[in-house]
């Protein structure tokens, strides 16, 4: 089965999901710069928003040019992430309207959970469906990265109760550490080619 179809889907999904968060920013309707102040909370949860399905685009896209085919469990796989990373922009509404109340932090922290288990399966779904040499295989490795970022979120849902700003932090500090441009697979496709 072709990827090609799985790719575009993915990517115009990827793209409504940025194009529904923006269209939550509200121009305030005063033309004074103090006007933007109580907006500030609505474009910080935007900007955290934007940098991780931001991660997500550029992670899935590097994952689906090492797999040489997919089936029909990566589909689902694939359908299974996009529909909570379909969640983010409303989380990342009341995130920001509420001014990072605990329940938003942690209805975050959730949905940020349940996008990296969803991609860790569809991750498990394209591996069971290449060889254990495969430049796939060799690129995701142990996926230290993958398996830290989701024990940090388990670590931020029940901090959102107690200090909401501290899950935030954690937050900000998983997406710092996936910002950091991640070569395995490039490594592993240059590898292939040679």
């Amino acid at each position: 089965m072709s990827k090609g179809r799985l790719e575009a889907f993915s990517d115009g999904v990827i793209a409504i999901i940025i194009t529904i968060m923006v269209l939550e920013l509200r121009a305030p309707h005063e033309a004074q710069a103090a006007a933007l102040k109580p907006l500030v909370p609505a474009f910080l949860s935007y900007v955290l928003s934007f940098t991780f399905i931001g991660i997500y685009w550029n992670n899935h896209h590097h994952l689906f040019q090492a797999a040489r085919s997919v089936s029909g469990p990566v589909l689902w796989a694939n359908l299974h992430l996009l529909f909570w990373l379909s969640l983010v922009p409303f989380v990342t509404s009341w995130l920001g309207d509420s001014h990072f109340a605990s329940l938003p932090v942690a209805a975050y922290g959730g949905v940020l959970l349940a996008s990296g288990i969803a991609y860790q399966i569809l991750t498990r779904a394209l591996l069971a469906r290449h060889d254990q040499d495969s430049a796939l295989a060799r690129a995701i490795g142990r996926d230290a990265k993958g398996w830290v970022s989701l024990a940090a979120y388990v670590v931020a849902l029940p901090t959102a109760f107690l200090a909401p700003r501290i899950a935030c932090a954690i937050y900000v500090a998983v997406a710092l550490v996936w910002l950091v441009p991640d070569k395995r697979i490039e490594r592993a496709l240059a590898g292939r080619a040679s």
